[in-house]
């Protein structure tokens, strides 16, 4: 039965690596399946499995090699409510974003601070934030499309364009509610903080 484990878990990791829309995770997920069907081909016997999930295995090593070591441009473009290419993006994601920001609406976004990140060229987030005089910016909107998702646009805007929120006046970041627990993690891993508020993050610390 043992034995038997190592097959069933090798193919529910190929499986659910067929599932997910981020290479890196694809890769990891593929890697970890290659694996533990090289361990089970190598308790029965079969030299066939061990080597083609060798073959497997190395490929995906490779394709994590250079996904680590790809560098990306990244860049950061405020954008107006009237913007065809944002109302564009909004709609084509819509039933994404909903699931995670069902409140927001753009049209209702006329006096905040409101931006695109760029990576390599590419529209990879839409963020937008609502500025109060204290110097709070509640978050209306930090949508990342799902390709992105390995946390880099996130570093990118909190970590490297710091200054950037800073300059805008941002001493804090709040969302007052978050519907989406992937999205939750997201904000436990870019250091906001579970408050009476909702998730913060000081920006003046």
């Amino acid at each position: 039965m043992l034995v038997q484990a190592f097959g069933y878990l090798a193919s529910l990791l190929l499986a659910l690596s067929l599932l997910v829309s981020n290479d890196l995770k694809f890769r990891w997920l593929n890697t970890g399946g290659c694996f533990f069907f090289i361990v089970y081909g190598v308790l029965i016997g079969a030299f066939p499995i061990i080597l083609t999930n060798t073959l497997l295995l190395l490929i995906n090593l490779w394709g994590l090699v250079k996904i680590y070591r790809k560098t990306e441009d990244f860049d950061l473009l405020e954008f107006g409510t009237d913007a065809t290419l944002i109302k564009k993006f909004l709609s084509f994601y819509a039933k994404d974003i909903n699931a995670y920001f069902p409140d927001f609406k753009l049209e209702e976004a006329t006096d905040a601070i409101r931006f695109v990140v760029l990576r390599d060229v590419v529209v990879a987030n839409v963020f937008v934030a609502a500025l109060l005089d204290d110097g709070t910016a509640e978050v209306q909107l930090n949508y990342t499309v799902p390709k992105y998702r390995d946390y880099k646009v996130g570093r990118f805007i909190f970590e490297k364009e710091k200054d950037y929120l800073l300059s805008k006046g941002i001493k804090k970041l709040v969302y007052k509610t978050v519907a989406n627990k992937n999205h939750r993690r997201f904000l436990t891993v870019m250091g906001f903080e579970k408050t009476t508020e909702g998730y913060v993050k000081n920006l003046d610390a």
